[in-house]
């Protein structure tokens, strides 16, 4: 029995090597494609919650018990981005 382990390991050593550089190599890239998409993914959410209007609102009011005083169901959520009351906040110079 132990001559046939001896035998095995013989066989399999000239392989190993090769094996467990492809296996780390395809670990690393797999690693590199997972950071790329959550980065991909993250822009992509970011974009969209930088597109509610509403802290740009005449009727956002900036408080958390009510943030908007026309929609405060849809305040600051991704329905807000086409709300039909938007009206832009008038500056003061």
């Amino acid at each position: 029995m132990l001559s046939l382990i001896q035998a095995l390991t013989q066989l399999i050593r000239p392989y190993l090597v090769p094996f467990c550089f492809l296996c780390t190599w395809w670990a690393i890239a797999l690693t590199i494609i997972s950071v790329y998409r959550t980065i991909k993914n993250g822009v992509k959410e970011v974009n969209y919650l930088h597109s509610i209007p509403c802290p740009s609102c005449q009727f956002f009011t900036n408080d958390y018990r009510l943030k908007c005083t026309v929609h405060p169901e849809i305040a600051n959520s991704g329905h807000a981005i086409s709300c039909p009351d938007f009206c832009p906040r008038k500056l003061l110079y």
